[in-house]
């Protein structure tokens, strides 16, 4: 047998879930068969043996016929608001790359002269717009739509074959860019969500605005701290603005009047920002009934959902033949696996705690840590889960160690919001290598970012995440 991922995936989950068994002599019996399908899931995500969304309705399978799950229950997390926002989020981010909305926005910030004058702030321009568009838009398709235009810009810069040019740290930036950018937003980024509704069973609500203020600062700290790096990288290239400012304009010529569809896609994602940002602003200004009644009638799945009908049934004249804004086949090109990932990953964190395995984890790590040490502890959670996401789904990790994280956090009698937001911040600060995000294998797939180049980078941007994560984290906890 060929010694691939998956066929060593085949051979280490059943070995090691049987080595989880024989460990956990001691536990209560469902604790024990939960942690045994937890080790058997966590290794089939790691090696992709099959979907992730498929191992995670495995291991809800397993815990049906093991007597952990009634049937009746097993699979309601399938049902649950938040799959609600992950489907009207991602149609609105398909809306915006089927008309072109995107694009057209990449184009009108990279055409502004300021961001022409140097090799720098040609790169700036390419990274805040991967920032910005990935907290609304999936992290993959902002990196997606940018590759080629920044393909383009970097042929007028520097030989695409050669790879010691300025086009590594471009590349790199865009997809890092993205990754920070993502964790802006509660739907920026699915451990976001996961985060949410685990703090949520806890009896903590966070809403779009609170999470914004939250992780802004966070985010923009990396980002500046990214922006940096990478400007130290780039000094020594030499650059000529006037083939760039040439290409810009070239490709700005190329693109088509606004279209209704764009118009319609913006107006429906404005009103959705609106409506999403509107119960912590009331919240904010001290207006109770018009906070309740937001929070009620206009919760965050509610929009999303509204806003993804209101494209599928406002035409866009007739550009689609009659039809809306959206249409039938645009259903299929979302993100489905991402989406029943979430609902069966839900429901297998949900026995981690209802079975008591958390407490368990908790008590046991408790041993060893001492809860003084707040900093140390923070920081070993947040460094631990930078560097499990390298190797496996930023989703599966979340919600794999979410509720152990909990768990441990409730047995040291710790507040549990900032140090759960920062493990979720975490699940997507994975830089080093090609498998750890889409972006990241995206810009590598482009053949102009050499392996070391991406380790080194990655490295330094994976050590300074842990450490301004953890200070923000302290920092909000001591206040």
């Amino acid at each position: 047998m060929t010694l691939t991922r998956r066929n060593i995936g085949l051979l280490l989950a059943p070995l090691l879930a049987l080595t989880m068994w024989w460990l956990t002599d001691g536990l209560e019996p469902q604790a024990r068969k939960v942690a045994t399908i937890m080790v058997f899931c966590l290794v089939f995500w790691m090696t992709e043996v099959i979907p992730l969304s498929m191992t995670a309705f495995l291991g809800v399978v397993m815990a049906i016929l093991t007597g952990i799950a009634n049937i009746n229950t097993a699979f309601q997390n399938l049902g649950h608001p938040i799959i609600l926002l992950f489907i009207g989020s991602f149609l609105l981010a398909r809306s915006m790359t089927r008309h072109g909305l995107d694009k057209r926005i990449a184009l009108f910030i990279l055409s502004r002269k300021v961001f022409q004058k140097s090799l720098f702030s040609m790169f700036l321009g390419f990274s805040l717009v991967s920032y910005v568009l990935s907290m609304w838009v999936s992290n993959s398709v902002t990196v997606a739509m940018l590759l080629p235009l920044t393909i383009g810009v970097l042929q007028l810069i520097q030989d695409p074959a050669s790879r010691k040019g300025p086009a590594p740290y471009f590349l790199l930036g865009i997809a890092y860019s993205a990754s920070i950018g993502g964790i802006s937003t509660i739907i920026g980024s699915p451990p976001n969500l996961i985060g949410v509704n685990y703090l949520a069973k806890e009896g903590i609500s966070i809403d779009f605005l609170q999470w914004m203020i939250m992780t802004l600062p966070i985010s923009l700290c990396i980002y500046a701290l990214m922006l940096l790096y990478v400007r130290w990288c780039l000094k020594t290239f030499k650059f000529s603005s006037a083939g760039i400012q040439a290409y810009v304009e070239a490709q700005s010529r190329e693109q088509h009047p606004v279209s209704k569809g764009e118009l319609i896609t913006m107006g429906v994602f404005v009103l959705a920002v609106v409506l999403w940002l509107s119960p912590g602003v009331f919240n904010l200004l001290g207006l109770e009934e018009a906070y309740t009644f937001m929070s009620t009638y206009f919760a965050e799945s509610t929009v999303a959902i509204l806003a993804a009908l209101l494209l599928f049934l406002i035409p866009p004249g007739q550009e689609n033949g009659g039809e809306g804004t959206l249409t039938a086949s645009d259903l299929v090109r979302i993100d489905w696996d991402t989406i029943l990932l979430f609902g069966g990953g839900m429901a297998l964190g949900q026995l981690v705690v209802s079975s008591g395995l958390a407490d368990i984890i908790g008590a046991g790590i408790i041993a060893f840590v001492d809860p003084a040490q707040l900093v140390l502890l923070v920081f070993v959670l947040v460094a631990g889960v930078v560097l499990l996401t390298e190797v496996s789904s930023n989703t599966a990790i979340a919600i794999t160690f979410v509720p152990i994280i909990i768990g441990i956090l409730n047995q040291l009698q710790l507040p549990e919001l900032y140090p759960v937001l920062g493990v979720v911040i975490a699940c997507s600060m994975a830089f080093m290598l090609p498998v750890a995000t889409p972006p990241n294998a995206i810009v590598y797939g482009s053949r102009q970012v050499p392996i070391g180049t991406m380790v080194r980078t990655g490295l330094f941007l994976n050590l300074v995440s842990s450490v301004i994560i953890t200070a923000w984290v302290i920092f909000y906890m001591s206040r």
